[in-house]
């Protein structure tokens, strides 16, 4: 019997308990929903641009957030992961600073750059100094939780960035799309979780066929290429797995042609399409194409279909499979999938200035 239908073995893999906060994923989204009616901001219905900088798990609620909103938007949304930032800004820039801890070291310098001019700025985080600067400078701070590894607290943190975009006029209101997201996560979270045998559990059979390989995942350019990169990183910090993402139709236009050499590395990459039935005509002609031609050369081709109606629904609903494929790989890879030791290690040879 697999380690995957027997949790009674998770708890010495995973102390931390990584697989309840995945489990609280719907609640997570209902909360931040809830808490984010309460907001006070501008109208920022006819800003310049929006800027949202962030880095990692508090980065990506901003690639999210810009496919959720999509053809709603009336201004340039862009997402820095940078000290700098890539534009300059004036009267009619907002920048959201987001950093679940506070203290993300690139964040508080894009602040600070950002405090100097004429921006409107409003703070996402669950403490820290970017929750003290924000304070003492009199910018709206918007508090998440505390206590979560950044990536398990990505329900606050995007709820709340959204809710944030609808109370400044830049997206409508979401009350039926988020109605549709906490139900169809909370069936899909009956389907995957721990109680769900791994013969009829679609992450569990997923993550038993990408264990022990490199994982390539690929989505289209509108709207899964946000959910592919949150797969890809769940792969590497849940399961310390290597993984790799690209979008269609960039993908066909280079990466493609490596799908050659070298040939035994090749069948060593698990490949995972993600798909969605709004994506472009050609766009599905591309990804049936793909699949074709890598097939032979791969350790398999997977197909992942969006589940729901509203954009949220459907990117929710892929993002939530792959949160759990991850948690499953580092239960087979037999690694606690909470602790990421290389970036904790990076962080204190960074502030020590390279000293020894």
């Amino acid at each position: 019997m697999t380690i995957l239908d027997q949790p009674d073995r998770w708890k010495s893999i995973d102390p931390h308990s990584m697989h309840s906060l995945i489990e609280s994923f719907p609640e997570h989204v209902y909360a931040a929903s809830s808490a984010g009616l309460n907001f006070d901001l501008p109208d920022a219905k006819n800003a310049g641009i929006l800027l949202v900088t962030g880095l990692g798990g508090s980065a990506i609620g901003g690639d999210l957030a810009r496919a959720i909103a999509g053809r709603h938007l009336r201004m340039p949304f862009v997402v820095s992961r940078d000290y700098d930032l890539p534009c300059q800004l004036d009267a009619s820039s907002v920048v959201i600073a987001c950093s679940y801890s506070g203290n993300t070291e690139e964040t508080i310098s894009a602040y600070q750059q950002a405090r100097r001019s004429d921006a409107a700025i409003v703070c996402i985080t669950s403490g820290g100094q970017l929750e003290s600067l924000g304070k003492a400078d009199g910018y709206p701070v918007l508090k998440l939780p505390g206590g979560l590894p950044p990536r398990a607290a990505l329900g606050h943190s995007l709820m709340t960035l959204l809710r944030a975009l609808q109370k400044m006029q830049v997206i409508p209101n979401m009350d039926e799309s988020i109605q549709e997201t906490t139900e169809l996560l909370r069936t899909l979270r009956d389907q995957y979780g721990a109680s769900s045998p791994a013969k009829g559990n679609r992450a569990k059979t997923l993550a038993n066929s990408l264990a022990g390989k490199v994982v390539a995942i690929y989505g289209s350019c509108r709207i899964m290429d946000a959910v592919a990169f949150r797969w890809r990183t769940q792969i590497e910090e849940n399961a310390k797995n290597l993984a790799l993402h690209q979008s269609l139709p960039e993908m066909n236009h280079n990466e493609l042609v490596g799908w050659v050499y070298p040939e035994e590395t090749l069948r060593r990459i698990g490949v995972v399409l993600l798909r969605d039935k709004e994506d472009h005509p050609q766009i599905q002609r591309r990804f049936d194409l793909t699949a074709e031609i890598i097939a032979g050369k791969s350790g398999g081709v997977h197909e992942v279909w969006s589940n729901g109606n509203s954009a949220l629904a459907r990117i929710l609903s892929t993002l939530y499979l792959g949160d759990f494929v991850s948690l499953y790989m580092a239960y087979l890879n037999n690694v606690d999938p909470t602790p990421v030791e290389v970036i904790d290690y990076l962080k204190k040879e960074l502030a020590s200035g390279g000293r020894r």
